[in-house]
């Protein structure tokens, strides 16, 4: 599979995205972050020819992952999302109302994440 996929990875724990960066970039993604919902939300205003798949936690500050995955989704309906969560129901329930692609609960094993990458980036080649 090509890597040369940008992912843009937004959650408000920096040590999450910390690792989530580096796994991510290791295994030859092009990786772009932002540690809050507005930061990435202006990210991906700026560079949404750029970007092919967003994972974003739910629960921010200022801007909740489920605003950031309406705007994008409303933007481009086939964009692929994943969101993370480790809070129960209710956000897990708000992200697939915002048609995130996949919700994966924390803790979760990066391979898995990655595994749901790669299969959205191929479902959308």
């Amino acid at each position: 599979m090509d890597k040369n996929y940008k992912l843009l990875i937004i959650d408000d724990n920096e040590e999450l995205l910390a690792a989530l960066i580096s796994y991510f970039t290791l295994r030859g993604y092009h990786v772009v972050s932002a540690s809050s919902g507005l930061e990435g939300l202006k990210l991906l205003e700026t560079d949404t020819e750029g970007i092919d798949l967003l994972i974003t936690d739910l629960v921010m500050p200022s801007i909740s992952g489920v605003g950031i995955i309406s705007i994008a989704k409303k933007r481009d309906p086939n964009f692929p999302i994943i969101a993370i969560t480790g809070w129960g129901k209710f956000p897990e329930a708000l992200a697939e109302e915002a048609k995130a692609d996949k919700v994966l609960k924390k803790p979760f094993q990066l391979s898995h994440l990655e595994k749901i990458v790669t299969d959205l980036l191929d479902k959308n080649q």
